[in-house]
């Protein structure tokens, strides 16, 4: 059984970005904010995927449906 994780739109739209290979700050310039606030971001989705690295949300992020 899957578990139940939400993330907001903007930090499901922060791991989608980092799955396409972005850096914090390209991601930032194409969302219209600050590479810290992508940060900020990043490590609220991390917490609740329950990893400690990109390419570990990426895979939970995918394995849970939440992004493609």
């Amino acid at each position: 059984m899957k578990a139940r994780v939400h993330l907001t739109e903007r930090e499901a739209d922060v791991v989608r970005l980092l799955a396409r290979g972005y850096t914090y700050a390209r991601a930032g310039a194409r969302l219209g904010i600050s590479p810290h606030t992508v940060a900020s971001h990043i490590k609220k989705a991390y917490r609740k995927l329950g990893v400690n690295s990109a390419g570990a949300a990426v895979m939970q992020a995918v394995k849970l449906g939440i992004i493609e």
